[in-house]
């Protein structure tokens, strides 16, 4: 069964969004009500999520090495057919098995224009596969129903590559890191920030996008620690629901939920502090 932290939680919340237990039946089939939208953790900022017409979308996908991801999902034919892959920079715990997955599934990978630039001249993946877009730029390569915007981050982006020619290490350009905004079938709204650092325009997306729901690096040290975080979320985003990320994976990564939620104080906003391997219906 899922072991879910709720940090927050309105009663009101309770009525728009459900906790999935795995191995169960969602409530929202039992009664025969709309799809839901799927949230699948998989440890630092993997996620996998299924869109309300089962369109299958992956941020981040670092697992086979990654320590906290499921052994079950260390196989990427775990994740079952996926149609998209979303880079939010060219960092290997971000990164890693990006290309692989790609080609397992014929699905491209959007990141950086940066990154995609080098993964087709460095012939890691085709141009079909890696194709360019930027910040500010709205894709909807699953369909007119499902919008994907880049937005800013505050981080840096660098490729490294093992040159199979000369079997060194090479470091190549990465772009500039990027969020997504992801806009679902009915509206509902993502906010997958990546790594970052504060940054003022924080309050910029959170007035224009309006995220639903919110995913937020809060480990320190190369990102924000549950301090800024919690100031990130509660004075500028102001999402229904936040699910902490990017936080335990190495000792660097020292950050916790329960010092976010202490920090984030009295708020009608809802913490989902999952464990990798949990899911969330919407």
């Amino acid at each position: 069964m899922i072991r879910t932290w709720l940090g927050r939680m309105l009663g009101p919340l309770t009525l728009c969004f459900g906790v999935a237990l795995l191995g169960a039946t969602p409530l929202s089939i039992a009664a025969g009500q709309d799809p839901k939208i799927e949230i699948l953790w998989l440890g630092q900022s993997a996620f996998r999520i299924t869109t309300l017409t089962g369109k299958v979308i992956v941020i981040d996908p670092y697992l086979i090495d990654n320590p906290k991801t499921p052994a079950q999902y260390k196989k990427l034919d775990a994740l079952g057919k996926v149609d998209l892959i979303l880079v939010t920079h060219a960092h290997m715990d971000h990164f890693a098995d990006a290309p692989a997955l790609a080609r397992l599934n014929n699905a491209p990978v959007y990141g950086p224009a940066g990154l995609d630039q080098s993964l087709q001249t460095l012939g890691i993946l085709p141009p079909e596969l890696a194709p360019r877009m930027g910040k500010g730029g709205t894709i909807t390569p699953l369909g007119p129903s499902i919008k994907i915007t880049q937005v800013h981050a505050e981080h840096s982006s660098e490729l490294l590559w093992h040159n199979p020619v000369t079997n060194r290490d090479e470091t190549h350009v990465g772009g500039e890191p990027v969020g997504f905004i992801i806009e679902f079938e009915n509206g509902f709204r993502l906010y997958h920030m990546g790594d970052t650092a504060l940054f003022g325009d924080m309050k910029f997306i959170g007035e224009k996008y309006h995220p639903d729901l919110l995913m937020i690096p809060i480990g320190g040290h190369f990102v924000m620690d549950p301090q800024d975080a919690a100031y990130a979320t509660r004075e500028w985003i102001k999402p229904k629901v936040v699910i902490p990320m990017h936080y335990g994976t190495t000792p660097l990564l020292k950050g916790t939920p329960q010092e976010f939620i202490e920090a984030l104080g009295p708020t009608s906003i809802r913490v989902e502090a999952l464990k990798p391997g949990d899911q969330l219906e919407f």
